[in-house]
């Protein structure tokens, strides 16, 4: 799985109990996932269709700095799964994991479009042989 973002938890982003509002979570892990489905599809308009289970490991407090991590499970003829989890950057003990955000890709007329992915891409390979890396 690859970590992507990292995120600091701020005063702003806590529930009344003093650890990370679940709300705050699950907001940044939805946008972090769609920007991973649209590098993935090519296309920018995606939209969620299904979260399964949120499981909630452990919390996360004031000062944390938290990464988001994602990798795409399946492939569908419209669509991308992705597997999620999110975690203590430093403990890198796990916060919250998701099993399956499914997104599925969009026509200009914004109905289900095949995007013709069958594999993960990699930002490394996009940039192969344009001077970018070399």
């Amino acid at each position: 799985m690859n970590f992507h973002t990292r995120k600091w938890v701020k005063p702003e982003d806590l529930n009344p109990n003093g650890t990370l509002f679940g709300g705050s979570l699950l907001r940044w892990l939805d946008e972090e996932a769609a920007i991973y489905a649209i590098v993935q599809l090519g296309n920018q308009r995606v939209v969620t269709k299904y979260i399964s289970e949120i499981n909630f490991v452990s919390a996360s407090r004031q000062g944390d700095i938290i990464e988001l991590g994602i990798t795409a499970t399946e492939f569908g003829r419209t669509s991308i799964t992705l597997k999620c989890e999110v975690r203590n950057k430093i403990t890198r003990k796990s916060i919250l994991t998701v099993d399956r955000i499914v997104f599925v890709n969009l026509g200009e007329d914004g109905l289900p479009a095949p995007h013709g992915q069958t594999e993960i891409k990699y930002v490394k390979d996009q940039f192969k042989g344009d001077g970018i890396d070399e």
